[in-house]
């Protein structure tokens, strides 16, 4: 992991070396996960990797990195919250895009109960559209 800085008038711009550890790559949910994170930023995000300068803010552009596990990314920030910025997306990078155990639980739960909810949605609608039906063929 490198850090360098650099100041003009302006902003400033803080780069650090990631490296993609996990073993699926920057995927859809990882790069998610990034994108949501630079979001919060004021500062301008880039990643740089095979020649490629991507917006960090777009899941899009982060995609087409095709980072592979081992892969050796540059984050660049540049802004008024440049350093924090680099630090927090750094931190997602070393922790593997990992979930801390409650908020992946809370997620599942959270995910359940949605399912819960959409199919008791439709079994209502599929009992009225039986209750529908019956009513139109007894007229």
């Amino acid at each position: 992991m490198t850090i360098d800085q650099t100041k003009n008038s302006m902003h400033e711009t803080h780069s650090r070396e990631v490296v993609v550890e996990n073993e699926q790559g920057l995927h859809a949910r990882p790069a998610d996960l990034v994108a949501r994170e630079a979001q919060r930023w004021e500062s301008r995000i880039e990643f740089v990797g095979k020649a490629q300068r991507v917006d960090g803010k777009s899941i899009l552009d982060l995609l087409t990195l095709a980072a592979e596990a081992g892969t050796r990314l540059v984050v660049e920030a540049t802004g008024p919250d440049a350093s924090e910025a680099i630090d927090a997306i750094g931190s997602l990078f070393e922790q593997k895009f990992d979930l801390n155990e409650e908020n992946t639980r809370t997620h599942t739960n959270k995910t359940k109960q949605e399912k819960q909810i959409s199919s008791d949605s439709v079994g209502i609608n599929t009992a009225t559209c039986e209750g529908d039906a019956e009513r139109n063929t007894n007229s």
